[in-house]
């Protein structure tokens, strides 16, 4: 049976019906208590909390740098984000391991106390659930940075209990970012269920004068996702959590690899947020970005990895994205070493350093790619809101239902998967199929004359082949996927 949704503030009492429930799914639960929590992120210096430095930082056109990182023990994790934090991370991260994210706490306190018995982590990531609120706190404690929850997890209820109690003042994901991209059998109407709570209870922070920022997804699976479709989630999101009383929210955005591009849609990603946000009448929202280097394939080559690193680094600092979330040269090989997150930072921090005095010229090219997703993004709210009859939240269900929204290469058996996006000769994300997305006729003509143009260049179809090469390409050494390149360049390897 579908959980029936809407976009409305979760009821007090049902609320603390769940939460009853959700407190009590795993012992570290009972550990949550409300009252303290609030008082002790009362007593937080200002450079501790996401949304007072994401504020601060917007106003002075400052861009911060976050890495990723997590391991399986507490010690480990604390002197892993000591090396990031004297690297010159902005915001320190605590990435969630995969079996915490799915709720399978059994099976991390397993793999706990193996990563103790061999002295390494044998967890992709930190298992917060697992040690509760005090370990989580020894966290916050030891550093001067804001420190952020990033995860993965269709249910993050329990998750967001512990550590917003620890003193985590940031945490990501959202009821379609953290679903679609990630599980293949969980339902919208649950995730979304389940992702309202967390913001309800992110609302009871702030209306308790503690403020907590929620970040969305917005890189989704990070190949060739179409502009348009991330920013729809983004904002969708946005609109879910303002209406539980969040007030800090940073927007994500992953990048595409053209630069044109790339600026043109965080721009459009903060307009179209305000606009939304203030037309329903949430007032008083902060609106921060993330930019996220390249999350599709990385070069195996550790030199030309630091080259990818290095060109988002360029796109997130002239989109003057509010902080760039940032990769390491061992994304091709596995989870990365200390040092080689030491060295994205670096490169990151270097960049945007050297970029932060530049302004990317407004030009006609970049008009003409912000006034194209503007069109897009607003065909596919405006037709799920119609489909939800004003309530956003069915209308992103029946939306995904009806491939209003459709996410290619997702693993979710609840997005169609119709969409085929393949570049054009700039390395821009087009559309080879817009599948049921409600685009006017001049958007579809717009993409058909885009790939032509790229077929023609090439002399070759515009077909499925296409499209693995420009999937492949990044990870190969180019952008777009030209026909032959690849093999070039494994010859020259040779």
């Amino acid at each position: 049976m579908k959980t029936q949704i809407c976009n409305k503030q979760i009821d007090e009492k049902i609320f603390r019906e769940i939460r009853k429930e959700v407190l009590t799914s795993w012992p570290t639960g009972k550990q949550v208590n409300f009252e303290a929590s609030i008082n002790f992120h009362r007593y937080f210096p200002k450079n501790k909390v996401s949304a007072i430095k994401l504020a601060q930082g917007k106003k002075r056109g400052i861009t911060f740098v976050q890495p990723r990182a997590g391991v399986a023990l507490v010690e480990k994790q604390i002197d892993l984000l000591k090396a990031l934090e004297e690297a010159g991370a902005d915001f320190l991260p605590v990435t969630i391991d995969s079996y915490t994210r799915h709720n399978k706490y059994r099976i991390a306190e397993k793999e706990i106390q193996k990563s103790r018995q061999l002295g390494i982590s044998t967890l992709n990531g930190f298992p917060a659930v697992n040690y509760g609120v005090w370990p989580c706190r020894k966290i916050i404690e030891t550093f001067d940075a804001p420190v952020e929850i990033r995860h993965g997890s269709p249910d993050a209820r329990l998750l967001a209990e512990i550590t917003l109690a620890a003193g985590f003042t940031d945490f990501e994901g959202g009821g379609i970012s953290y679903n679609i991209p990630y599980s293949k059998l969980v339902s919208l109407d649950k995730s979304i269920f389940n992702w309202q709570y967390v913001d309800r209870l992110v609302g009871c922070y702030q209306e308790n004068k503690v403020i907590i920022n929620r970040e969305s997804f917005g890189a989704l699976t990070g190949t060739l996702v179409p502009p348009c479709v991330s920013i729809a989630i983004s904002v969708i999101e946005a609109l879910l959590a303002a209406e539980q009383g969040v007030k800090s929210i940073t927007l994500g955005y992953g990048q595409g690899g053209n630069l044109i591009q790339d600026v043109a849609a965080v721009k459009v990603l903060v307009s179209l947020a305000e606009e939304y946000l203030q037309n329903f009448g949430y007032k008083k929202v902060l609106i921060t970005t993330a930019f996220h280097q390249w999350m599709g394939g990385f070069p195996e080559n550790e030199n030309q990895a630091a080259g990818v690193i290095a060109w988002g680094a360029v796109a997130g600092a002239f989109a003057k994205a509010d902080k760039i979330i940032c990769k390491s040269t061992h994304e091709a090989v596995g989870v990365p070493t200390k040092e080689a997150n030491i060295l994205g930072i670096k490169i990151t921090k270097q960049i945007v350093n050297m970029l932060k005095d530049q302004k990317f010229p407004f030009n006609e090219p970049l008009e003409e790619e912000m006034e194209i997703i503007t069109e897009e993004t607003k065909c596919i709210l405006i037709k799920a809101f119609e489909l939800g009859k004003g309530d956003i939240a069915r209308g992103t269900v029946l939306a995904f239902e009806k491939g209003v929204i459709d996410l290619p290469f997702a693993p979710s058996r609840y997005t169609l998967k119709k969409v085929i996006p393949v570049r054009d000769n700039n390395g821009a994300i087009r559309l080879l199929d817009t599948g049921n997305l409600p685009f006017t006729g001049r958007i579809i003509a717009f993409h058909k004359a885009k790939i032509s143009e790229r077929a023609k260049r090439e002399n070759r179809p515009a077909d499925y082949d296409m499209v693995e090469d420009d999937i492949f390409a990044v990870a190969n050494g180019m952008l777009v996927g030209r026909p032959g390149t690849r093999e070039l360049y494994e010859d020259d390897e040779d």
